[in-house]
């Protein structure tokens, strides 16, 4: 986990409302692949959204630790295309047995306890393969995305934050493998995010951070070690071509 992006001042989107409607779980539909227009293979869309999704709500976030004692959001959402995937491990060290409430710790620690006012991953996922919203992204769009289908600024690699989707999977992964149930979910999440924008899971991408304007070639599915000096994502870095190669199945049916 690391900071945000700076954002200039003045170009903050404007303060949104603390509660959270309904999102939709799967954005694999025909219906909503014909109406965003990006997803050339509805049918492997389908079935790359064959997740569970728990929304904020579901998990339980308490949206009013986004916002300062005089009311004002602390981390108002800013909204750039994708550019790239980044897959994480949470190494949080929890031993809590319930994902939801190590979910909503890892909450409170980037939002109270780190000071960023929200949770820094656009999405994670437990072992037993549940997906959980992360980074909230307004009421207008769907899960990390706004109506126009960009993807809201997280903050999980330092400095190479907008256009830059992270997927953390709960847990430290550092010796110990994802679940069968873990990884498959992110294959799908993968899969639907990678066919949604247009990225190539076997390809690489030349990633511009819109804000600063920092650049690095990377996959375009690729671990947190392709863009720092970390152990993140632990063991899923080494699968990491075998993870793409099964993402670039999915989509191709």
């Amino acid at each position: 986990m690391t900071v945000p992006d700076s954002i200039p001042a003045g170009s903050r989107s404007p303060a949104r409302t603390a509660s959270p409607v309904p999102r939709r779980v799967f954005l694999g539909a025909l219906g909503v692949a014909a109406a965003l227009s990006v997803v050339p293979h509805p049918a492997a869309a389908a079935a790359s959204a064959a997740y569970t999704l728990r929304s904020r709500a579901a998990w339980g976030a308490d949206e009013s630790l986004r916002y300062a004692a005089d009311g004002t959001e602390i981390w108002p959402p800013e909204y750039y295309p994708v550019q790239t995937l980044t897959v994480h491990h949470t190494a949080d060290g929890s031993t809590d047995p319930d994902p939801a409430a190590v979910v909503r710790a890892i909450y409170r620690n980037d939002t109270v306890g780190k000071g960023y006012g929200d949770i820094g991953y656009n999405f994670l996922i437990d072992r037993n393969g549940l997906v959980y919203e992360g980074r909230w992204s307004g009421t207008d769009g769907t899960p990390a995305h706004d109506a126009s289908g960009r993807l809201v600024t997280g903050a999980h690699v330092q400095g190479y934050n907008s256009g830059n989707l992270g997927i953390a999977l709960l847990g430290t992964l550092t010796t110990t493998p994802a679940t069968t149930a873990a990884r498959t979910a992110l294959i799908q999440l993968l899969a639907e995010l990678a066919e949604r924008h247009a990225i190539a899971p076997l390809g690489k991408v030349s990633y511009v951070n819109p804000v600063s304007g920092a650049a690095l070639v990377a996959p375009a599915i690729g671990g947190h070690r392709h863009w720092a000096a970390t152990d993140c994502p632990g063991t899923v870095f080494a699968d990491m071509p075998a993870i793409r190669t099964e993402v670039a199945a999915l989509i191709q049916g």
